[in-house]
């Protein structure tokens, strides 16, 4: 029997289409084997389902560092702040925006896969440097966030 490994073993990043988009970034997570979330369970389990304390670290990056305008932490129509820009079968979308900058994370999921793709639109100089300051720190949360997610789910 082979098993599929779960956690943030299974989680790659994969090259996404920057959608006109001037950073664009994708982490992959095989769904075999999992329970079956819909891509808004998935994003409230990575994002909600944490610590207090993480939440708040992440909001005081989001707008403190970065400047986004954050709504309510427990608006059914925001995740931790992020505005629910579409939801349907299979996808959700979330965006935050700031003066420089906005960023929107997308997670799809199909029969195989959970796809969370993040894209940034710098609308000021400025968005480019907090944005690279930050992408380090997206690139490791992510995948721990989604691994996370994983292992209190499955």
């Amino acid at each position: 029997m082979t098993r599929t490994p779960t956690g943030t073993s299974a989680i790659r990043r994969v090259r996404v289409d920057p959608l006109g988009a001037a950073f664009a970034s994708a982490f992959e997570l095989p769904t075999a084997g999992l329970p079956r979330l819909t891509p808004e369970e998935w994003v409230r389990a990575s994002f909600e389902d944490v610590p207090s304390i993480l939440r708040e670290l992440f909001r005081t990056g989001w707008a403190g560092v970065l400047g986004l305008r954050l709504g309510p932490r427990t608006s059914r129509r925001h995740v931790v702040g992020w505005r629910v820009l579409e939801t349907g079968p299979g996808r959700i979308a979330l965006e935050a925006r700031a003066p420089s900058l906005t960023v929107r994370n997308v997670v799809t999921v199909d029969g195989a896969r959970l796809l969370w793709a993040t894209y940034a639109f710098y609308e000021r100089r400025a968005g480019r440097v907090l944005w690279a300051l930050a992408a380090p720190v997206h690139h490791l949360a992510v995948p721990l966030l989604l691994g996370r997610a994983v292992r209190r789910t499955a």
